[in-house]
């Protein structure tokens, strides 16, 4: 079997591609993982965007990201989650900018937390599909994205509080509001009809 041109194939891990990449500069190599994450990360920024023409866009600039920080990835984390967090972080930029979500980054400093009982996870993952929709429906942008990061994504608190420069206590708080909104969300829509 003879090796790959340039050192790179679909069949290698991301961190070998990275690696041959980093040896050679070839283009193939790039090619392979844009053409690896491409989708997934479109449609990450679609579900956070909500707007084809500004999901491509921000799939440009994050590839454009990737590949001019690709020599500088030394592997702590996985690649995939590398390139998720750029997604989120540019996406979140994005909302910012656009000004559609400021509750997402509005400070708990000003609002303490409330005493009322934690809203277990279990009430959002049992709701069936349409309540679900329709609860998600009711949210803010930023609402929404916290949850399907935390809940649908599996991004730990402390990496969402990274990318969005909070500390996790703040993040937690922000998620146990949310919950508890969503709960009152879907028992006024849907405890009657039970």
């Amino acid at each position: 079997m003879t090796a790959p041109p340039y050192g790179c194939d679909s069949t290698m891990e991301d961190m070998d591609i990275v690696q041959a990449y980093r040896a050679h500069q070839h283009a193939t190599c790039f090619q392979i993982l844009y053409d690896r994450y491409a989708g997934k990360v479109y449609s990450k920024a679609l579900t956070m965007l909500h707007k084809q023409s500004e999901a491509e866009d921000a799939t440009q600039e994050i590839f454009t990201k990737v590949f001019l920080s690709l020599g500088r990835f030394e592997g702590q984390s996985k690649f995939s989650t590398w390139v998720y967090s750029i997604t989120y972080n540019l996406c979140i930029d994005k909302i910012r900018k656009s000004k559609r979500n400021r509750d997402l980054f509005a400070t708990e400093l000003d609002d303490p937390p409330d005493k009322a009982e934690e809203v277990p996870d279990e009430a959002l993952l049992t709701m069936q599909v349409h309540e679900l929709r329709y609860v998600l429906s009711q949210l803010t942008e930023g609402e929404r994205t916290l949850l399907l990061m935390k809940y649908k994504d599996g991004v730990k608190v402390k990496a969402i509080a990274d990318l969005l420069g909070k500390n996790e206590s703040a993040v937690k708080m922000q998620l146990k509001r949310i919950k508890e909104k969503a709960k009152r969300i879907h028992d006024k829509r849907f405890a009657s009809l039970t």
